[in-house]
């Protein structure tokens, strides 16, 4: 990796857009650094997924049908 007398890596702060510096990498600052950190603390970081069907819902469901089932017997 290429560095110039700053410490500056070439590569671009992906929070400001300015060139990243070694001590911070990916980052140009502590306050980059910092302002990424609370995004993840925050939750504005997510991996899109389907949700998960909740086990507990679909036995319930099933044993409201089973019992309707039963009742009319």
């Amino acid at each position: 990796m290429t560095m110039n007398a700053d410490g500056a890596t070439g590569k671009a702060c992906p929070i400001c857009g300015k060139p990243a510096i070694e001590r911070y990498l990916p980052f140009c600052s502590a306050r980059c650094t910092n302002i990424d950190l609370g995004r993840w603390l925050k939750g504005n970081y997510a991996i899109p997924a389907e949700p998960l069907d909740d086990p507990e819902q679909d036995h319930t469901a099933q044993d409201d049908a089973e019992d309707e089932g039963g009742a009319r017997a």
